[in-house]
């Protein structure tokens, strides 16, 4: 799929959890294809680090604005600070994620709302922050990074708060995806199985052969290119 070439020249794609793995492969991808970028990540070493190496490589614009995705204020913020750079966003990738892996009687009880406002939360209310502009336009494209453990049924054990928020995510942009044809808005959800990256960094129950056989976070821009070139 990597073949897929779009013309992304003078579009506007915000990236969440830019500075590293599965966001800075797609940060990249969407670089090369030419569009600007507004990169949000937790980080600001990194994520300035991120904006530089791009900028000086594609020859195309883009800013850094430090996000906690899990909180309101830091979305309305990014969303503020990317319309005030480049007037309105064409293009929304979520990726920023984080993971907890414990059987569910064990559970640390602060680990749902973790989840919940970062995981689900941090998609639905960015997603409703950009969505008014581009249905103003009739033009967009919403991009999430789901997770193919929704495709599983019983969802796997250890994942249970994870992987049913993800199903429950699955669910809404389903809905999306039928609300927003009639504005022209294109709603993509993305289904990859485990990716190595820092998030699958402490999973237990992985040994080293099995590390080799987890997809490489560019598969994933392959992935978003793809859903890009599709009418």
């Amino acid at each position: 799929m990597s073949h897929v070439t779009v013309d992304l020249k003078g579009k506007v794609a915000l990236i969440t959890g830019a500075s590293r793995g599965i966001g800075k492969a797609v940060a990249i991808r969407m670089a090369s294809h030419g569009a600007h970028l507004v990169l949000a990540a937790r980080t600001q070493g990194p994520l300035d680090e991120t904006v530089h190496h791009l900028k000086d490589k594609y020859g195309i614009e883009a800013i850094g604005v430090p996000t906690d995705v899990s909180k309101l204020a830091d979305l309305q913020n990014l969303v503020h600070k990317a319309k005030t750079h480049f007037k309105h966003i064409d293009i929304l990738i979520n990726v920023a994620g984080v993971s907890s892996q414990h059987p569910f009687h064990l559970q640390p009880i602060e680990d749902f709302e973790m989840l919940a406002n970062t995981n689900y939360l941090g998609y639905v209310r960015l997603i409703r922050l950009v969505l008014p502009d581009m249905v103003e336009r009739k033009s967009g494209h919403l991009i999430n990074v789901v997770s193919g453990s929704t495709l599983v049924d019983p969802i796997p054990r250890g994942f249970l708060a994870y992987s049913s928020l993800k199903v429950g995510l699955r669910a809404f942009l389903k809905g999306l995806f039928w609300e927003m044809r009639e504005h022209n808005i294109k709603v993509t959800s993305l289904l990859p199985g485990v990716v190595a990256s820092d998030l699958t960094d402490h999973l237990k129950d992985v040994a080293k052969e099995q590390r080799d056989r987890l997809m490489d976070p560019v598969a994933v821009a392959d992935m978003v290119s793809f859903a890009l070139s599709v009418p």
